[in-house]
């Protein structure tokens, strides 16, 4: 039997009124990619009749699995960050807007058509890495993740990007896979959610990656491994820009002052918090690197 665009619409806006901060949004992307069409097309054609009963079932198959709280860009194995198609799937962090924070504050510091080396700490789907390496084509990027889930999705991003020459991708916990090696920037969206936070979303809690997510009982343990081995990875007067949560600010601030930072600054996302940190670093051996357990 053929339902009108808008009855599907308001049902699958009410299933997912309980999973999701944006039920009809979300009911649009899923209900568009189960007919192959856009948002757009949906919106202007309210009262069309949907026909297609495979379509339909796809978009019911859809609507269940976010109901149980699995992630939208899971379900369609793609998730846009900066202007860019990422393939995402199950054991890899889902790019969020905020993160393109980091972007922008990375691209302030790599001035156009310079021949950089840039380095991505816990790149995940290689969001940053890949962002970075469309807006500033003569950049070296190096991406570098401990999960071969990620790095293998970094690989895949960069190829059907075509960015694959131009993004290093290589496996190791934090700085181990680039010893000896030194950056004009550094930027990091690592994992900064302490254990016990009950804020989290049980669904986000349910499907993404722990370890991209978790960084201990404080939530600075990545945030601190990254900020006292950059000194020893950064060329002089290079770069560190870190996300973090939005009540760390203070926090990151101070390890990087102790780690020997200048022109310390925290950035606010879109929503007024504070969300990205950075600092212009010397060699480690110029500063006496304090290590703080903040």
């Amino acid at each position: 039997m053929a339902t009108e665009i808008r009855a599907l619409l308001d049902e699958g806006a009410a299933k997912l009124a309980r999973s999701g901060s944006e039920p009809r949004r979300e009911a649009e992307v899923l209900l568009g990619a189960a007919l192959g069409r856009n948002r757009a097309w949906l919106l202007a054609n309210p009262d069309e009749r949907v026909l297609d009963c495979e379509a339909t079932d796809r978009y019911e198959a859809f609507l269940t699995r976010r109901a149980l709280g699995e992630p939208v860009a899971y379900i369609l194995g793609e998730k846009e960050f900066w202007s860019l198609p990422l393939s995402v799937g199950p054991g890899v962090l889902v790019p969020r807007p905020e993160t393109e924070l980091v972007v922008e504050r990375a691209l302030a510091h790599l001035p156009e058509g310079q021949e950089l080396a840039v380095l991505d700490l816990a790149s995940g789907s290689g969001a940053i890495a890949l962002a970075v390496a469309r807006e500033r084509p003569l950049c070296r990027v190096v991406a570098t993740d401990v999960s071969p889930a990620a790095n293998a999705t970094t690989r895949a991003n960069a190829r059907r990007l075509g960015l694959d020459e131009r993004v290093e991708v290589r496996r190791g916990e934090w700085f181990a896979p680039v010893a000896g090696r030194r950056f004009d920037l550094i930027a990091s969206n690592p994992p900064y959610i302490a254990a016990g936070d009950p804020r989290v979303e049980p669904g986000v809690r349910r499907y993404e990656p722990a370890e991209a997510l978790f960084a201990g009982p404080t939530g600075l343990e990545a945030l601190r491994a990254i900020v006292q081995g950059a000194p020893n990875h950064l060329r002089p007067g290079g770069w560190l820009v870190v996300e973090h949560g939005d009540t760390q600010g203070a926090g990151v601030r101070r390890l990087l002052q102790h780690a020997g930072c200048a022109e310390v600054h925290t950035h606010r996302d879109l929503a007024g918090l504070e969300r990205c940190s950075e600092g212009r670093m010397r060699p480690a051996s110029t500063h006496g690197l304090k290590l703080l357990n903040t």
